[in-house]
């Protein structure tokens, strides 16, 4: 179905009132959204008079329910201090290690910023298991921390927060 003057003028209209592409294309009939997007953008019709969005409503706030304390495995560890630096190891020949002297069994730990002229690697002997020193490794691989089971009745607060979030709906 071809673009007539009548037809232009709806849509001219029904952009302006804020009508969505797909729902232009529905009223108008016989015309796909990306063909009214394409002739809204061949007339150049760019403000619109409203958003082509409903408004969103507002949701109230769920009862408060009582604060439940923290399992005791969760408890505050207090934090373990970071480890000290280490320095890097220079070469056999004087030099520390760079990219272009980096080996199969040479710490390849980044040390300093790369674009200052002092920048280098670790150097240190490492074993073939790890591209790092031991001192390194154990800051690249740390263990994971062990999971908290959630209890049935964690599972039935959020089952019961997003039934009352679909009731506001």
């Amino acid at each position: 179905m071809g673009w007539t003057d009548e037809r232009v003028d709806l849509l001219k209209r029904l952009w302006a009132e804020g009508l969505s592409a797909s729902q232009i294309a529905q009223k108008l009939g016989g015309v796909t959204r990306n063909a009214v997007i394409g002739k809204v953008h061949r007339l150049g019709l760019s403000g619109r008079a409203t958003p082509s969005r409903p408004a969103r409503r507002t949701v109230k706030p769920a009862a408060a329910r009582p604060q439940r304390s923290a399992p005791p495995a969760a408890a505050a560890r207090p934090a373990a201090p970071p480890p000290a630096p280490v320095e890097p190891a220079p070469l056999p020949n004087g030099e520390f290690a760079t990219v272009l002297t980096l080996g199969s069994h040479i710490c390849k730990w980044p040390i300093g910023d790369p674009d200052d002229p002092e920048f280098r690697f670790c150097g240190r002997h490492a074993s073939a298991a790890s591209p790092y020193c031991e001192a390194h490794a154990r800051l690249a691989y740390q263990p994971q921390k062990k999971r908290v089971r959630r209890t049935n009745s964690d599972a039935n607060a959020v089952l019961d927060s997003l039934a009352a979030s679909r009731r506001m709906q």
